[in-house]
C-alpha cells in the first residue's frame, strides 16, 4: 500500500493566487499588521514636520527693521552703512518732498523738496537702532543746515524718516545724547516717513561700481577710511 503525503498550499507556490494559500479559517493579519506600520510612519512624518517648519518660519520671522537716513550725499552714506556687521542692504533714494517718482536731475534743483536719503534694512539681532544712530550722527555733520561739505541745497540736509513711533521715540532720544558730541545745535529734521524712492540704478552702489572716480576719491574714500576706524568690526 502506497502512503500519499498531501502539503498544504503555501505562499511559496507561485502557481497559486496569494489569498488561497491562506488557510479559510485563520485569521489575516497581515492587513491590519500593514494598516498599522502605515499609521506609525505617518505619525513620525507628521512629528519630524513641525522642526523643518519652525526652522522655516524662524527664518522669515527675522527681527529685520527699516529706518530712512539723509545725510549730504546718498553716495558716501551708502558706502559706510554698508560696512556695519547687521546691515542686511542700503537703497539709495528719495523722501521727505512732495513730487511722486522724483529724477535725480529734479531733486537737485531744489524743487521737490526731496532729501537724498539711504534706506537701511538691518538685523535688529546684530545692531539695534540706537547702535545704527550713533554711526549716523558720526557718519556726517548734523549741525550745517541744507550742507554737508561742499554740497549745498536742501536735498543735502539732515534728515531721519521714521516709520513707527518706537522709532520716532528712539530717534529723539539719539539726537539729544548725540547733542552733547557737538559745540554747535543739531538741525537734524525728524519726521515719519510718507513714501521712499528708490534713485536710479547708476546710483546704487556707487562707490563700489566707481571706486576711482574723482568724487569718490576725494569725498568718500576719506570719510569711508574715518567711518570704519570709528565704527571697527568685531
Amino acid at each position: 500500500m502506497k502512503l500519499r503525503l498531501v502539503l498544504p498550499f503555501t505562499a511559496l507556490d507561485r502557481r497559486l493566487p496569494l489569498q488561497r494559500a491562506v488557510a479559510p479559517n485563520r485569521p489575516q493579519r497581515l492587513v491590519p499588521l500593514l494598516a498599522m506600520l502605515s499609521t506609525l510612519l505617518l505619525a513620525t512624518t507628521t512629528i519630524a514636520s513641525p522642526s523643518s517648519t519652525m526652522k522655516s518660519s524662524d527664518l522669515t520671522n527675522a527681527p529685520t527693521e527699516r529706518i530712512t537716513l539723509g545725510g549730504g550725499c546718498f553716495w558716501c552714506l551708502d558706502a559706510m552703512f554698508k560696512t556695519l556687521p547687521g546691515v542686511k542692504s542700503v537703497t539709495s533714494g528719495y523722501a521727505g518732498g512732495k513730487t511722486p517718482n522724483p529724477t535725480y536731475k529734479q531733486v537737485c534743483s531744489g524743487e521737490t523738496g526731496h532729501a537724498e536719503v539711504v534706506q537701511i534694512e538691518f538685523d535688529a539681532a546684530k545692531i539695534t537702532l540706537p547702535k545704527l544712530l550713533e554711526a549716523f550722527w558720526d557718519a556726517h555733520d548734523p549741525t550745517t543746515l541744507n550742507r554737508q561739505g561742499a554740497d549745498e541745497g536742501t536735498q543735502y540736509r539732515s534728515i531721519i524718516l521714521y516709520s513707527s513711533e518706537s522709532q520716532h521715540t528712539i530717534a529723539e532720544q539719539s539726537k539729544t545724547v548725540a547733542a552733547k558730541d557737538f559745540s554747535r545745535p543739531i538741525v537734524t529734521e525728524i519726521v515719519p516717513l510718507k513714501e521712499f524712492f528708490p534713485a536710479e540704478d547708476y546710483h546704487q552702489d556707487y562707490f563700489k561700481k566707481n571706486p576711482h572716480a574723482g568724487y569718490c576719491q576725494a569725498v568718500i574714500a576719506p570719510k569711508l577710511k574715518k567711518f570704519s576706524a570709528h565704527n571697527p568690526k568685531p
